[in-house]
């Protein structure tokens, strides 16, 4: 069942204002509100313990099932560049053609 035009706009002019107050309140809140420095590394610690779970979820999952060996193994090859600091093209190029070489290769 499609929704009704009006709806949609709506929808999307809410999401937006929404966006940007959160956008905004972040420079604005930041020189009000004094964190800890116990807080401000467990901030960025989150950060880093999100991207690593969101990592792992699109490197080892597809459709709820194991995405086989070659996904994780370029996901792997492209993280060991990133952390060597190679630069991003040979990351990219690498972590590709690692997965696509095993692909070539049949591995699932």
């Amino acid at each position: 069942m499609l929704a009704d035009p009006m709806t949609l706009v709506v929808a999307t002019l809410v999401l937006g204002v929404g966006t940007f107050a959160f956008r905004f309140a972040g420079p604005v809140l930041r020189a009000r509100v004094e964190l800890s420095e116990r807080a401000e590394k467990l901030m960025a610690t989150s950060a880093v313990v999100l991207l690593g779970a969101l990592v792992a979820t699109q490197a080892l999952i597809v459709e709820q099932e194991f995405a086989g060996f070659a996904r994780p193994a370029g996901v792997l090859v492209g993280g060991v560049l990133a952390w060597r600091k190679a630069p991003f093209i040979v990351v990219v190029l690498a972590a590709a053609g690692t997965g696509a070489g095993l692909r070539l290769l049949g591995v699932p």
